[in-house]
């Protein structure tokens, strides 16, 4: 996906009134497609699930073997769900299911939900999670309307945290030694991003004349 060197104007946006999260989009980039997620994507999502590396990085302590007939139950049952997203990742060079964006934790209230986004093994390192999170938040803010997104990220995943940055994330604080992994204890960085910052920059942070 190509980074801009400046963000065009954009004409005023009135944000819907209230989100909608019955709706699932199909969310199209340039790399890859966001759909909603079914029960036909868990054989490709399994190896996500079972992936060591991927437990770490997110700080699943769960160490059972992933029963496919419950991920798929769980997988098919996402497009019922009326306060959250779940969106498959896919890649659109080869069709393949890569893995998955999700808006869940809506606090209806003060207008704000949380995010996750995680992918299988050998998928990194092509842009993929980047342009995925773009096309997400964009829907989040500009489609649902919301005011604020967070998230959190474990201090030893900084190829993670680059991502965030990257679309217009920003640190607010750490959560110390929120995490015990092996014997070590791990800090935990809260990031956000807040729909002004999204409608100036639109992802493209290192394009806002302001930043």
């Amino acid at each position: 996906m190509t980074t801009c060197d400046a963000v065009p104007s954009a004409a005023p946006f009135t944000a819907p009134s209230a989100a909608d999260f019955r709706t699932k989009p199909t969310l199209v980039g340039e790399r890859v497609v966001l759909r909603p997620v079914t029960a036909d994507d868990a054989p490709a999502l399994l190896p996500m699930l079972r992936d060591p590396e991927t437990s770490r990085l997110t700080g699943s302590h769960d160490d059972t073997e992933p029963d496919p007939e419950r991920i798929r139950a769980w997988y098919g049952s996402r497009g019922e769900q009326s306060d959250r997203l779940d969106l498959a990742v896919v890649e659109r060079a080869t069709g393949r299911v890569v893995g998955e964006a999700v808006l869940n934790l809506w606090d209806e209230p003060n207008e704000s939900c949380n995010f996750r986004i995680c992918f299988g093994p050998g998928t990194f390192g092509r842009g993929l999670g980047t342009e995925a999170t773009r096309l997400i938040v964009g829907h989040a803010f500009e489609g649902l309307g919301l005011h604020r997104i967070s998230l959190e990220v474990y201090a030893f995943n900084p190829r993670a945290r680059r991502v965030y940055e990257k679309v217009g994330f920003v640190a607010e604080g750490v959560l110390r030694d929120a995490l015990l992994w092996e014997g070590e204890r791990v800090d935990a960085v809260t990031m956000s991003l807040l729909a002004p910052d999204w409608f100036r920059h639109r992802g493209h942070p290192e394009g806002d004349g302001t930043a």
